[in-house]
């Protein structure tokens, strides 16, 4: 009897013994394979697109949020309605974890609904190669607005965004040119904007120009030459006044009589616009002599005595 309950205890102990390595050898290849399919995921998740570009611009939210606040009550009480949480969520629903080269004009369609404004008559004031001037001069004008000197304008300008597929679905990296693909965030909301910010001139429009440009001064291909233009309405806007601006010292290389506004010229013709043009629009080029006060192309007035 002895015996036997001795065999018997031994036998517990080794089923008990072996059941516990079983478990501990079941929890080891566990946690192996755990690690295993950890580092699969990690070697298979999708990177973050490259592209030529900067990418999106940090702290976008606040930079936007911001702009919109300052906009609606510092700028533009009258617009004080505008919801503008809704307005940034609209802009980021529109490219996050989206591929960049794929956004549509659908994308933008909310924001542009949220954003927009009516825009006074006569006061829209269009530009091409001329950034820089016509901004200094609406800063200095408030008879006049630019693209930029509206809400949507406001908030987008000199900022850049795009999305991506992985996370966290937004590029801070870099974001696609136009030259890489044509249906990036930048291009299709630049395009939606001035298409919009042109149906809503009315009465006398303004457009400033570059005759310094050897190229020429209106360009078929850009924004204005290829969008503002075609999207001005015939029947709310009466005329188009052309401001041809020199750069003070540098070439005149077209006048009002030039080959590419003589195009320009044709085209408002035949959407049935009454047509102005102007060299150096003295305003501006009073604007322009602020910087350049003792060069002879700013001396407008000499001693007759």
């Amino acid at each position: 009897m002895p015996f036997q309950q001795g065999s018997a205890r031994t036998r517990q102990r080794t089923v008990l013994l072996v059941g516990i390595a079983v478990l501990l050898a079941a929890l080891v290849l566990a946690v192996l394979l755990a690690s295993v399919l950890t580092q699969g995921t990690q070697e298979v998740r999708p990177k973050m697109m490259k592209w030529k570009d900067r990418g999106t611009t940090k702290n976008l939210k606040e930079v936007i949020l911001g702009r919109c606040y300052n906009y609606i009550t510092a700028r533009y009480p009258e617009l004080g309605d505008k919801d503008c949480l809704k307005i940034w969520e609209s802009l980021e629903h529109a490219f996050i974890y989206k591929n960049p080269c794929n956004i549509t004009s659908e994308d933008y369609q909310p924001l542009m609904e949220l954003a927009s404004h009516p825009i006074p008559c006569n006061k829209s004031l269009f530009w091409s190669k001329t950034n820089d001037l016509a901004h200094r001069y609406t800063k200095s004008n408030q008879n006049f607005l630019t693209l930029e000197d509206t809400l949507l304008g406001y908030m987008a300008d000199s900022v850049s965004w795009c999305g991506d597929p992985s996370s966290p679905g937004i590029n801070y990296e870099s974001c696609p040119k136009r030259s890489e693909c044509e249906s990036n965030p930048s291009s299709v909301f630049w395009k939606m904007a001035s298409k919009m910010f042109a149906e809503a001139a009315c009465g006398v429009v303004q457009v400033m120009l570059n005759g310094s440009l050897e190229a020429g001064a209106f360009r078929s291909s850009s924004i204005f030459g290829s969008i503002e233009i075609f999207n001005l309405n015939p029947g709310k806007v009466s005329a188009v006044h052309i401001w041809l601006m020199h750069d003070i010292g540098g070439p005149q290389s077209e006048s009002c009589s030039g080959h590419s506004i003589k195009k320009l010229k044709s085209i408002l013709e035949e959407r049935n616009f009454m047509i102005t043009c102007e060299d150096n629009y003295r305003p501006v080029q009073l604007l322009q002599c602020v910087h350049n006060p003792d060069h002879t192309d700013c001396r407008f007035c000499t001693n007759t005595t």
